[in-house]
């Protein structure tokens, strides 16, 4: 089983990448995850926004399988503890399927990738900036591992 973070934007910058290297290196082989960026929409002068979120959609589903189970990072989503998406994350290695998590760009996921979704996820009630987004989700899938694992990184 592999976890893969589907987000729109690249070339972050150095401290996005680090922290989020930081953690993907630490999941264990048979967990890894993975960072697929999808390219952000031009957006310049008076920009047709649902169109360009309708284009960064399409590239997103275009990298998800049919049996991917889908997680769609949503403000408006259900909010999980951390102890929650530990008990997710064993209810998935179980089922075997890859999971992805969607991570729109600075003006969220269209509504494709919301209906192609199997849940709905809020990492926060605080609006963030999506490369930082990155780095929170590669954090707590660690911890959610270390709490299934009973390793000492999580000691809540």
């Amino acid at each position: 089983m592999k976890l893969r973070l589907i987000c729109v934007g690249q070339k972050m910058s150095d401290w996005v990448s680090t922290g989020y290297n930081d953690y993907a290196r630490r999941m264990p082989p048979e967990l890894p995850l993975e960072l697929t960026e999808i390219a952000m929409a031009h957006r310049g002068k008076n920009p047709d926004i649902p169109r360009l979120m309708q284009r960064e959609s399409d590239a997103i589903l275009a990298s998800v399988a049919p049996r991917d189970r889908v997680i769609a990072l949503e403000v408006g989503g259900r909010p999980w503890s951390t102890e929650k998406l530990a008990s997710h994350l064993e209810s998935w290695q179980q089922d075997g399927q890859d999971v992805c998590f969607l991570v729109g760009g600075p003006d969220g996921l269209a509504d494709a990738c919301r209906q192609r979704a199997d849940q709905q996820w809020s990492l926060s009630p605080l609006t963030l900036p999506h490369p930082l987004v990155r780095i929170v989700l590669a954090e707590q899938l660690y911890r959610a591992w270390s709490i299934t694992r009973n390793h000492p990184y999580h000691r809540a």
